[in-house]
């Protein structure tokens, strides 16, 4: 018998597993097979020693051969079918909006203190003065 490539073209593009899917099926069989589990081809002594008796490359074969009754189930998450729920956009007039925002203003000059604007001079003179104090 001939061994069949170790590679994943052949029959797995099939199936479309993952790489995941394919060592997660790879490991649970050769871990089977490592613990005597009988073989599902029928493989001869010579073709055995040349893969050295090595359960993954056995396991390989088998998945290859599709004889494997391992499956991976893929559930899809189901669909739903419904229209798209909008917002009712609100108009505002340019009145409502300048009203809107004079009266923002009006809040924020109530609420606080407005920074004013710094006169140069005054900070000259307030230099000065510091520098004054400390030097005395």
């Amino acid at each position: 018998m001939k061994i069949p490539m170790l590679t994943f073209t052949n029959k797995m593009d099939n199936r479309d597993f993952t790489k995941y899917e394919k060592a997660r099926i790879l490991g649970a069989r050769a871990l089977q097979i490592s613990m005597n589990a009988p073989l599902l081809i029928k493989i001869n002594q010579e073709d055995l020693e040349a893969v050295k008796f090595d359960a993954l490359k056995i396991a390989e074969i088998e998945l290859t051969s599709d004889v494997l009754p391992i499956s991976i189930k893929k559930p899809f998450p189901e669909k739903k079918h419904e229209k798209l729920k909008r917002a009712p956009e609100v108009k505002v007039s340019d009145d409502k909006k300048v009203e809107g925002e004079e009266g923002e203003e009006k809040e924020i000059i109530e609420g606080g203190e407005i920074m004013e604007l710094a006169n140069p001079d005054e900070e000259a003179e307030e230099d000065n003065t510091d520098s004054g104090e400390e030097a005395e």
